[in-house]
């Protein structure tokens, strides 16, 4: 047995567990369960918290994580804006701060603005960051895990290559884990949101950009490199627009915020009617704008949601035949639209699924919003701060029932736990 495996079922059971409960779903005496708990209890990591419903005998105290054990911070990086979000051990949000931020900008002018953001949720609640005990990082492009960089991120544009990691380190001195967001919006559902329970589940992030983080029996899958969840590049149309990548008619450049304000602006010039015309005129048109103008009657900016609806419908229908999830849980900027955007994306799902996989499936809005990849982002930090916790734990001499061979193995994130017991 390992004080990870124990650990890890008492963090993924909100309402507490009980030893009892622990040590028959890992097929173990509750003695090995009481001391593994103790050790716990100990470092500060668990507490007992009041008595769970009795099943004949005895109430059980149940277990939770203690959340004063650290403090850890989620940071979203996205196109055009940043979310912070300062939380308790048990996910609890304590302070947030977001802004408005460009990631054209050079990548250290973009982290010190993310910097003062991270400073004003410490500031609200009196903490310093040597309080921190790991920051979980979401950023919207494809991440190398072994180096702690994006590598050529179509939305990124100065990233390449930067080492992210390093910078946050220099800034902080604590754990930095590093993800892309979609991968972490998808770990956000999962551990706080629309998912929980869904093991196999796919989160789709439709903002500037379009990527998707992919659950499947219960861990993340990131590819061999990690760069796995590029949906936004699937060719739609091969006669289709320039995309960022370089190539030609991918999703994002069918459907991305940044696809649908461009085709506005395309369709302004062309003289087609719309509200959004005179606007056109002053600035860069953003999604926002075609989403406002759609909701107040706008029949071009409606049409050019239910066009990108359709595109994205298209693209899941293949991804729901090919990985058959129980959920798809959408998220980001385009999805604000409502059923103008989801109604479409709904119907083209329908009529490209196939019958089986459509049925088993649940396509639904992601219910953290905004929030998902930040919260993400706080369940990767937790998980490292409960890992390295729990190794200085024994390097401290924190007694510890003798291992079996092959004890466990859990997933690079926080959910795939296998236990083998010698014999």
């Amino acid at each position: 047995m390992n004080k990870d495996v124990v650990l890890e079922l008492i963090r993924m059971a909100p309402e507490g567990v009980s030893r009892a409960a622990i040590a028959q779903l890992l097929g173990v005496s509750r003695s090995s369960i009481s001391v593994i708990v103790d050790d716990l209890i100990q470092a500060g990591l668990v507490l007992e918290h009041g008595v769970g419903a009795s099943r004949g005998g005895r109430r059980p105290i149940v277990l939770q994580i203690n959340p004063d054990a650290g403090r850890v911070l989620g940071i979203a990086i996205g196109a055009t804006h940043a979310l912070v979000i300062l939380s308790d051990l048990r996910g609890g949000i304590l302070a947030e701060a977001s802004a408005t931020l460009d990631i054209a900008q050079p990548p250290q002018t973009y982290l010190d603005q993310v910097y003062a953001l991270a400073d004003r949720c410490l500031s609200q609640m009196g903490s310093r960051s040597a309080y921190l005990s790991a920051i979980g990082v979401g950023v919207p492009g494809p991440v190398i895990r072994d180096h702690g960089h994006v590598a050529a991120p179509p939305i990124m544009p100065g990233w390449d290559s930067f080492a992210i990691i390093q910078a946050l380190k220099a800034r902080w001195h604590t754990e930095i884990v590093l993800d892309n967001d979609a991968n972490l919006g998808a770990l956000g559902e999962y551990t706080y949101g629309g998912g929980r329970g869904e093991r196999n589940l796919v989160y789709v992030k439709i903002g500037t950009g379009i990527g998707c983080g992919i659950l499947l029996d219960g861990t993340i899958y990131h590819g061999v490199l990690g760069t796995a969840g590029e949906i936004g590049h699937v060719t739609i149309n091969e006669d289709g627009p320039p995309c960022s990548c370089g190539n030609y008619g991918c999703l994002e450049a069918m459907a991305g915020g940044r696809a649908i304000a461009q085709r506005a602006e395309m369709a302004i010039r062309a003289g087609q009617q719309t509200s959004l015309a005179a606007l056109c005129h002053e600035r860069a048109l953003s999604v926002h704008d075609v989403v406002e103008a759609a909701h107040a009657g706008d029949h071009l900016c409606q049409q050019l949601l239910s066009d990108a609806g359709r595109h994205v419908g298209s693209a899941l229908a293949s991804l729901i035949n090919l990985l058959n999830p129980g959920a798809i849980l959408m998220g980001g900027g385009v999805t604000l639209a409502g059923e103008l955007f989801l109604g479409a994306v709904h119907q083209s799902v329908q009529e490209r699924t196939m019958r089986p996989a459509l049925r088993a499936v649940r396509l639904a809005p992601a219910a953290l919003g905004s929030r998902a990849s930040a919260m993400g982002a706080v369940a990767l930090a937790i998980t490292q701060t409960l890992q390295t916790s729990t190794y200085l734990c024994q390097r401290r001499g924190v007694r510890r029932p003798a291992l079996p061979t092959d004890a466990y193995r859990s997933s690079d994130l926080h959910t795939d736990v296998v236990v083998t017991v010698k014999g």
